[in-house]
């Protein structure tokens, strides 16, 4: 299979098709997340997943956790961290069986801010999906993201 090949335009326009959907719900929800709460995507992102950490020792994620978790590279995840941390909504704190492990756990302000943003987040995907599902190339997308929710 070469790049010139029918399988591979077939499969450039897929992924083509596919960043396109990424963008604009990720658009739709920045734009709403930011609007109502002053929070980016990317901030609501990793609010939500340190919110389903489980309490104990190292039921919190690690920086580099952090970073994977939100698709970040490792100094841009410790930007938004910082961020978020000046604002009150996380925290940090030195592993207590490893000194070199920082862990992030999200505060109760934090955790506040992300149930008030939740039905926003989740209103401008609910938008966002039914807007692409009217785009022909982006339909098919919406049909297999849709069908992810009921597994």
């Amino acid at each position: 299979m070469t790049a010139t090949d029918p399988a591979m335009t077939a499969l450039a326009h897929s992924w083509s098709a596919l960043s396109l959907l990424h963008g604009r719900i990720e658009s739709s929800i920045e734009r709403a997340l930011q609007a109502a709460h002053d929070l980016s995507a990317r901030e609501y992102s990793l609010l939500d997943v340190l919110s389903r950490q489980h309490e104990g020792e190292g039921g919190h994620l690690q920086m580099r956790q952090v970073a994977d978790s939100v698709v970040l590279s490792q100094s841009a995840t410790t930007r938004l961290v910082a961020r978020l941390e000046n604002r009150g909504l996380l925290s940090r704190y030195l592993c207590p069986t490893d000194r070199r492990g920082i862990y992030t756990d999200i505060t109760d302000k934090g955790s506040r801010l992300l149930e008030e943003a939740r039905p926003t987040n989740n209103t401008a995907l609910r938008e966002a999906l039914e807007a692409a599902a009217a785009a022909p190339e982006l339909a098919p997308l919406v049909h297999a993201v849709e069908q992810l929710q009921s597994r």
